[in-house]
Order: C-alpha cells, then sequence, then structure tokens
C-alpha cells in the first residue's frame, strides 16, 4: 500500500479518472486508522467476511493473497494480477500500461 500511495500521482493519475480501493481483511476501524496515519490518498474497504476476495479469486488455501484487480468503466476487471509483485519494479510498469489502455491519460 504504501507503494502505491508514493507512487499515486504517477500510476493512478491523482486520481484522475480512476478510483483506487485497498481491500482488506482488517476492519473497518483498523483500516481508517492505517489510512490516516499512513496518509493513502485512496479508498479502503473492509471485507472481514471475505466476501469480497471470494468473489473475485483471491482467497487461496483459506486467506487473502495480494492480488491486484483493475476494474474498467464497465464495472468489469480488465486485467487482473494474481499475485500482484509488489517488490518487482516491471509490476508497476504493468499495472501503468493497464490502467491506460481502459483510462487514458488526457492530453494536454
Amino acid at each position: 500500500m504504501h507503494a502505491y500511495r508514493d507512487q499515486y500521482a504517477q500510476i493512478f493519475r491523482g486520481g484522475q479518472n480512476v478510483v483506487l480501493i485497498g481491500i482488506s481483511v482488517d476492519s473497518a476501524g483498523a483500516l481508517a486508522s492505517w489510512a490516516r496515519d499512513d496518509q493513502f490518498q485512496f479508498l479502503m474497504g473492509s471485507d472481514t467476511d471475505q466476501a469480497v476476495g471470494k468473489a473475485y479469486g483471491a482467497i487461496r488455501g483459506g486467506s487473502d493473497n495480494r492480488n491486484l484487480f483493475v476494474v474498467g468503466p464497465d464495472g468489469k476487471i480488465a486485467w487482473r494480477a494474481t499475485p500482484f509483485r509488489e517488490i518487482d519494479p516491471l509490476a508497476y510498469t504493468e499495472l501503468a500500461a493497464a490502467l491506460d489502455k481502459i483510462s487514458p491519460p488526457e492530453q494536454n
């Protein structure tokens, strides 16, 4: 999540035409505290019963994995990284390319 925060302006175009929601099995209160303390610019969602994780195939072996799903404007998954390789710089290049494909950056 810190990498998303640190690269938010570049990869997610500061939230322009893109909505980033971090979903976790942590409680809403814990996520709110973490988001505030670490100054995340995006939304956090609590999935304590793992319903979202199960619906999108993020649960393997009984636990949530660090997966990334890019949802297009049509509400369908446009790209997925299962698992997301958060320490691999190429993963962020792939993510940026996926975002550009579904929501091209505005030209100045």
